[in-house]
């Protein structure tokens, strides 16, 4: 039975029988002047792609406090669950995917819909596509000014797969920014100290000690 750590340090283990029952939570967030309205659906088909994560709201926050200009950048965002960091990021006008395994792709596309404003999109409609870490990244280019992602390093044998998807998105010199619930019994801490410093310059950019959450910005290294 796979296990995963959720908000507060405890094992939440996923199976058939986590949300037994399906039911769903709207909630309403603002940031940076934008009201965002979030759908999330739980259910054993999700887990823990329903939830929106604090690491997903300290991204958002962190973007708010440091006044970072997204007008025009072209970015990605992996594992985006709920979409709420990168459905923000396209309502303050950056040209945004939005991409994570096929099964959380409905819930994505239905809060993207949710979430177009009244005017319509100031740049272009997010794109929602389906990305399974170290299988198909080279399918998508290159060109990425961001790379980010919320609450994506909590299961170790992933961690390689991670590396290598974010190696080929950033090799047109994108930056990542990563936000993390720093878990050590998922061995997050290592991520950061270990793994990514092997191919990237690794930053710590913020961090909340009172919900144990750090922001990461990386860039790749030279070629070895």
């Amino acid at each position: 039975m796979a296990e995963y750590g959720d908000e507060d340090g405890f094992m939440l283990p996923v199976d058939d029988g986590l949300f037994a029952d399906t039911f769903s939570d709207d909630s309403v967030y603002k940031f940076i002047g934008q009201e965002l309205k979030i759908s999330q659906v739980f259910s054993a088909n999700l887990g823990v792609a329903a939830p929106v994560w604090d690491a997903a709201l300290h991204l958002c926050r962190y973007f708010e406090e440091n006044s970072l200009n997204l007008k025009g950048k072209r970015i990605i965002e992996l594992g985006a669950g709920t979409g709420i960091v990168g459905i923000l990021a396209a309502r303050l006008g950056a040209d945004v995917t939005l991409t994570d395994l096929p099964f959380a792709v409905p819930q994505l596309q239905s809060n993207v819909s949710a979430n177009m404003p009244s005017s319509g999109w100031p740049s272009v409609a997010p794109s929602v596509l389906p990305l399974s870490w170290g299988q198909d990244q080279h399918i998508f280019p290159m060109d990425w000014d961001l790379v980010l992602g919320a609450d994506i390093v909590y299961l170790a044998e992933t961690y390689p797969l991670l590396l290598d998807t974010l190696v080929h998105l950033c090799k047109d010199r994108a930056v990542v920014y990563l936000s993390s619930k720093m878990r050590e019994e998922h061995g997050t801490p290592g991520f950061y100290g270990d793994t990514l410093p092997q191919r990237f310059h690794v930053k710590l950019e913020h961090r909340d000690p009172t919900q144990n959450i750090n922001i990461y910005s990386a860039t790749l290294r030279g070629k070895p």
